[in-house]
């Protein structure tokens, strides 16, 4: 087996080594294959050329191990592959007697079971119990569990 032989396979079990931290979540598959290939890469060294070489592969196999995996985690590359906006959305505000059961409403989207509704003329977050409600339908509160509003149809 040739030096280049040797180096693809070291290399390619870092590559793998790395997918495992910043990619794949978990101690998975890849990430032992890549230490196996790394393993194997530094075997061969010894077997193929001696002792000294194999060290040598071996010191270069973890030099570089350590400054890929320093490079990648301290990186910005990263950062383009993140997603950088914040999510704004927000769960159902409002005082404690504002919406009641028994309170009627419409329908603004179709609630498949959620969608949104208004009621006493302001615009909640709704989840129907029963069935899937069309937009533009009238509805009734039958019931308010902390910010969780659930309604039915009028008509049922």
């Amino acid at each position: 087996m040739s030096w280049l032989v040797i180096l693809i396979i070291i290399v390619v079990g870092l590559i793998f080594l790395l997918l495992e931290m910043l990619v794949v979540p978990g101690t998975t598959v890849v990430g032992l294959v890549g230490l196996a290939m790394m393993a194997f890469g530094v075997y061969s060294a010894y077997s193929q050329y001696g002792s000294s070489a194999g060290t040598y592969a071996l010191a270069g196999t973890i030099v570089f191990t350590i400054g890929g995996i320093t490079m990648a985690l301290k990186s910005n590359t990263w950062k383009k592959a993140m997603l950088g906006t914040e999510i704004g959305g927000k769960v159902n505000i409002f005082e404690e007697n504002k919406v009641k059961p028994g309170d009627e409403g419409i329908a603004i989207t179709r609630l498949n079971p959620m969608g949104k509704a208004l009621i006493n003329e302001e615009y909640y977050e709704v989840t129907s119990r029963y069935s899937l409600i069309n937009h533009d339908t009238p509805i009734v509160v039958t019931k308010v569990e902390g910010n969780k509003i659930i309604v039915e149809s009028k008509s049922e």
